[in-house]
């Protein structure tokens, strides 16, 4: 197990010396290779957010840095040989930003979120920006007319994304669309479901940030890339963030996603916090928004849909035909393209957590193609990946099944629930148990052995 120290540097003549630990394994992540252009789509960004009449803030810019150190440190330094458990790793990031008492005054908080995000042990510096990059962000023209959106959402290519998509633009509101991009497969999802709401709504001046920052090309020596993901809603939340700022006035962030996977509540004994993502959990989203009056960003970060399951989403979207058409194209898979070394396109495999929730959500109305067509085929070997998940959610729906009000219960399970009132948590309850219903009818007739 080694310590991790990510260093983001502005350029070849930042050379402020960074003291550290002994145990401490220290890596530049470099943001500027010529004049002053930011790398890793940051300045691309900016200049495409300018092209729509949107100019971030400074502090909306120093947000954006901090995520890229996250997602930068988070896929690229390996749970299986950096810590001493197989997950928890200890990673310390230094940021260059524009304000760094703002920043400091913020770190426990943010040391909070992230630990509890990602399962790992941060630690947060922050210094001022070197010589020259004072300030970044171009001034909006005086003469400028304010952007049309008046409506942030988080765009990722999924079901839940584009029904909230379609509900915002049903709503006759005008929403700037957020997307990040880390492979081919979400890019490919995420352009052809923006081309389709284009088409549909050709009257309405929506538009669309696109944020690629995969940090591929950023080694560690002797360090072997992680292949969980779990910071990568950080990067995302920033994201839209940082474009919010650029609206000069109060925001709200809407967060679509379905309550249950919002939840996430462990299906089994064995499914601890490793094996539970916590990216719109409520505590998590609590933790954003009272960072983000702490750090003095007007906006706020929301998820409409945290009481209503998958399936009540698509029934309820407000353009249901559209929803039909467009919804093939959307990407649920957890690893779209796991298949490929078995020869299969890129897709849905069928039986990964996200594909039965959505299996069970668009059951009778399923144009989406899958690897595993038939889930009651054959017995599914829950030895291998295709009979794991199914046989979790048969634990988890036979538990409740035989005891329904340890509902209550369970939902506090994947994360504290203390910023909730008591109805909220019935509502979460309610919505938990309603899922697993929704599950339990897909699972209807499906065998898995061993049990």
């Amino acid at each position: 197990m080694r310590r991790h120290v990510i260093i983001g540097r502005f350029g070849t003549s930042d050379k402020v010396s960074i003291p550290t630990g002994e145990a401490e394994k220290a890596t530049n992540l470099q943001f500027v290779v010529s004049k002053r252009r930011l790398e890793h789509d940051i300045s691309s960004s900016l200049e495409a957010l300018s092209k729509l009449g949107v100019f971030p803030s400074e502090v909306g810019l120093d947000l954006l840095i901090l995520a890229a150190h996250v997602q930068a440190a988070d896929t690229r330094i390996a749970r299986a040989t950096e810590s001493q458990d197989d997950w928890t790793r200890e990673i310390r990031v230094v940021v260059p930003v524009s304000e760094p008492g703002r920043w400091n005054n913020a770190a426990s908080l943010l040391q909070r979120i992230l630990d509890f995000l990602t399962g790992d042990r941060w630690t947060l510096g922050f210094r001022a920006r070197p010589t020259g990059f004072e300030r970044i962000v171009q001034n909006r023209p005086a003469q400028l007319i304010s952007p049309p959106f008046d409506q942030l959402a988080l765009f990722s290519g999924g079901l839940d994304s584009l029904i909230g998509a379609i509900d915002s633009l049903e709503g006759s509101h005008t929403p700037l669309l957020i997307s990040h991009a880390g492979d081919g497969a979400t890019s490919d999802a995420q352009n052809t479901l923006f081309k389709g709401l284009k088409k549909n709504y050709t009257k309405n001046n929506f538009e669309r940030l696109r944020i690629w920052m995969d940090f591929k090309n950023f080694d560690i020596k002797d360090v072997e890339a992680e292949k969980t993901t779990r910071g990568r809603s950080f990067l995302f939340l920033a994201a839209g963030i940082f474009a919010g700022t650029g609206l000069r006035k109060n925001f709200v962030l809407n967060v679509p996603e379905n309550g249950l996977i919002a939840l996430n509540v462990p299906l089994d004994p064995l499914r601890l916090g490793a094996f539970s993502t916590r990216t719109t959990h409520p505590f998590y989203i609590a933790r954003w928004n009272e960072l983000l009056d702490l750090i003095g960003i007007p906006g706020s970060i929301e998820n409409p849909y945290w009481d209503k399951t998958k399936g009540e989403m698509a029934t309820g979207c407000r353009n249901t035909d559209l929803l039909s058409k467009l919804a093939p194209d959307s990407l649920s898979c957890a690893s779209p393209t796991k298949g490929r070394w078995l020869g299969l396109s890129t897709g849905h495999c069928g039986y990964c957590l996200p594909c039965l929730i959505r299996r069970a959500a668009l059951r009778g109305n399923d144009r989406t193609t899958y690897a595993l067509k038939d889930l009651a085929a054959a017995k599914l070997d829950t030895r291998e990946a295709e009979g794991q998940q199914a046989r979790s959610f048969q634990f988890a729906i036979e538990r409740l099944r035989k005891k329904p009000q340890l509902a209550a219960l369970f939902i506090h399970k994947s994360g504290p629930l203390v910023d909730e009132s008591s109805a909220n948590q019935a509502a979460l309850a309610g919505v938990y148990a309603r899922g697993l219903n929704e599950i339990a009818a897909l699972l209807t007739g499906v065998r898995t052995s061993p049990s």
